[in-house]
């Protein structure tokens, strides 16, 4: 079908489309979806009087000439909706067109005539003048006559001497239905005024789990520093938990000048390795690699051994530097001054980090910086790394993130960004629309049922869920939250069964997390006590209260159903008890089920009366059905849409419960599926 938007000698009747969903602040913004996927288009579509409407879905590649069509079926109250399947990569472009379709009128029309037994000899020759003008559009697309040459038969039949039952009958026949929709009358089509795009991402951009690790902290004695090669010694026990993205802080060399020291105090001790944010020294900069972790081909060989144990490689990017950056001496323009002359180093009063200068966005030279970091990533995706978290986005110019992210997906459409901006809803969410495929979100800090559940519906049942795919993680090394810290052990359980479950990403930082590490600077403080930023720890990972085989337990659970695999069919359900919380979600064609009851309560035993709506699930309320506890491996049978749960946090504060329906077979018999 050829666009022609133009109104010139179009006839005042004319069909109105609005409402479109998804799109994005009238366009602006693009859609996200992942390899796999399907988009569903819906839109209000009706038009003045009682003619009937047909309307098509087209879509195609954006790099693609034609467009695919898919007809629009009408749900209720004039809401129309079609779909069409995420097949790669790229760039997709959707639009709608829909018009008064006479032939459809016309059917409708004859049927009620012919159901009244009334006289349709005239309206049979109506249609023939209908049928025969498709055979001349037919015609007129060139190489179809042969379906030219059957309408207009049939249309000659309709205007023949034959019985009036032949004629309704051969008017009425599916094949005429088929050939009538395949060469529509466009004269007075109406085209949506935007063509909408949609960014297709790989599969991982939605459902991935990462794990966080200090390359440097991973050698084997007490006070060595770590290199890529012991790393790669490490990856046997990240593969064992079943991650599949290993995210290392920056890599590069860390600033001399006003380096931290422990526990963040301003001067450090000469064995202090200072904080790898503070990035850059006489050694290189954001294109070189600490010389104590190894070479950029140690680097190289690690992503390459990673691989083999299905993990992916990502690093961070903080596009900030140590007071002797390279960049410092070669481009001070790139920086703020003070009066003083000095350069602005980065602060949040009272908070002061001398370590770090931010780069400037509102000099004159704004364009030469942004090429020079555009750069930086180009120079990491030619040294194989796919993967980014970015640091603090928030505090770049949103301009600078859509024309850095735009410019690399066009050629590397693999290539993920992870959003690590705690800020304000808008500016999260507005960083999501320019192009971050993850983002970093609130989940840290939402520890009550009514939080939870605010949060998330919030995030799976709006709009934002078009544009904004959370990432969620119950700690980082900047972020000890109160609630692990008060709660023991299981809290820490309790927020990865949350985590792993409510989001399709997630991740955590360990081994801090899977040892529990609970201990702040100061009481009030989310800092850690010893913090893995500012120095190099070593990690009992055998010690027998670590969580790591719990861990690796919930993430074959999150990789053995698909229903974990999303975050559009996330339910939450009733519970009688305010400290348990029940959720659900599902796939496509509800083969995977699965139930999620937390006690949020890390201290005591809670109990409570869960809601289970079956109907919705497919499942007959009628009989029995089976609950697969895939935590404990534990088996109930419960009954009816009413159950009860009891969850004692000082043995296993949550189930994962996989909903095993009966059914019938034809040896008839039951059994669970």
């Amino acid at each position: 079908m050829k666009r022609d938007p133009s109104n010139e000698k179009k006839p005042l009747k004319q069909v109105i489309i609005e409402n479109v969903s998804p799109e994005i602040d009238a366009g602006r913004f693009p859609v996200k979806r992942v390899v796999g996927e399907k988009v569903t288009v819906l839109a209000d579509i009706f038009t003045d009087g009682h003619d009937s409407i047909s309307a098509v879905l087209m879509h195609r590649k954006k790099e693609a000439a034609e467009w695919e069509e898919t007809p629009l079926a009408l749900i209720v109250n004039d809401r129309w909706q079609a779909s069409f399947d995420i097949t790669e990569m790229g760039e997709y472009v959707y639009s709608l067109c829909a018009w008064v379709d006479a032939f459809k009128t016309w059917h409708k029309e004859l049927i009620a005539k012919v159901s009244a037994e009334q006289d349709v000899g005239v309206e049979l020759l109506m249609g023939a003048d209908l049928i025969e003008a498709a055979a001349e559009r037919a015609r007129d697309q060139g190489g179809q006559e042969a379906d030219a040459g059957w309408l207009k038969e049939r249309a000659d039949f309709l205007r023949s001497d034959a019985g009036q039952k032949q004629r309704i009958a051969a008017a009425v026949e599916k094949t005429v239905r088929f050939f009538m929709g395949k060469y529509p009358d466009l004269h007075a089509a109406t085209y949506y005024e935007k063509e909408l795009v949609i960014v297709a991402d790989r599969k991982k951009a939605l459902f991935s789990s990462w794990y966080e690790m200090f390359p440097r902290s991973c050698a084997e004695g007490d006070t060595d520093h770590g290199t890529f090669k012991d790393c790669e010694k490490r990856l046997p026990y990240v593969a064992a938990m079943g991650f599949d993205i290993l995210y290392l802080p920056p890599i590069h060399p860390i600033g001399q000048v006003h380096r931290k020291g422990k526990n963040n105090t301003p001067t450090a001790a000469p064995e202090d390795p200072g904080s790898p944010w503070a990035i850059g020294s006489v050694e290189g900069g954001h294109k070189a690699v600490h010389p104590r972790l190894g070479s950029l081909d140690d680097f190289k060989h690690f992503i390459a051994k990673a691989e083999e144990y299905g993990i992916e490689v990502a690093i961070d990017i903080a596009f900030q530097c140590a007071p002797d950056h390279p960049y410092v001496r070669e481009h001070p323009e790139w920086f703020r001054h003070r009066p003083d002359g000095s350069i602005q180093y980065a602060e949040n009063p009272p908070k002061k980090y001398e370590d770090i200068y931010p780069l400037d966005f509102e000099s004159g030279q704004a364009w030469h910086l942004a090429t020079e970091l555009h750069d930086v990533v180009l120079f990491w995706i030619q040294q194989g790394v796919k993967i980014f978290r970015v640091d603090n986005p928030h505090t770049k110019p949103f301009a600078f993130w859509e024309w850095l992210i735009h410019n690399v997906k066009t050629d590397y459409p693999e290539v993920i960004f992870l959003s690590e901006a705690f800020a304000r809803p808008k500016t999260m969410y507005r960083l999501a629309k320019l192009g971050f495929t993850q983002s970093y979100t609130y989940f840290t800090w939402r520890n009550t049922g009514y939080e939870i559940k605010k949060y998330f519906t919030e995030l799976t049942r709006t709009r934002i869920r078009e544009f904004f795919r959370p990432n969620l993680w119950p700690n980082t090394p900047d972020i000890l939250p109160e609630y692990l810290q008060m709660g023991g052990r299981p809290s820490f359980i309790i927020r990865l069964v949350l985590a792993a479950t409510l989001g399709a990403s997630y991740g955590i930082y360990g081994p801090a997390f899977e040892l529990c590490e609970n201990q702040p600077i100061v009481p009030g403080s989310e800092e850690y006590l010893d913090s893995e930023k500012y120095e190099i720890r070593t990690w009992d990972r055998s010690a027998k209260h670590s969580l790591s085989p719990l861990i690796a337990r919930v993430n074959q659970v999150r990789k053995d159903n698909s229903a974990l695999h999303n975050t559009r069919s996330l339910t939450f359900h009733d519970v009688d008890n305010e400290q348990i919380l029940c959720y659900s979600k599902h796939n496509e064609d509800m083969s995977s089920i699965i139930l999620v009851v937390v006690n949020l309560d890390p201290h005591h035993t809670h109990g409570g009366w869960i809601n289970f709506p079956l109907s919705e699930l497919n499942i007959d309320a009628q009989h029995p059905f089976q609950m697969h506890d895939l935590l404990s491996d534990a088996r109930f049978l419960w009954h009816g849409n009413r159950n009860f749960v009891e969850l004692d946090p000082g043995i296993m504060p949550a189930h994962i419960f996989a909903v095993r329906k009966k059914i019938k077979t034809e040896e008839n018999f039951d059994y669970y599926l």
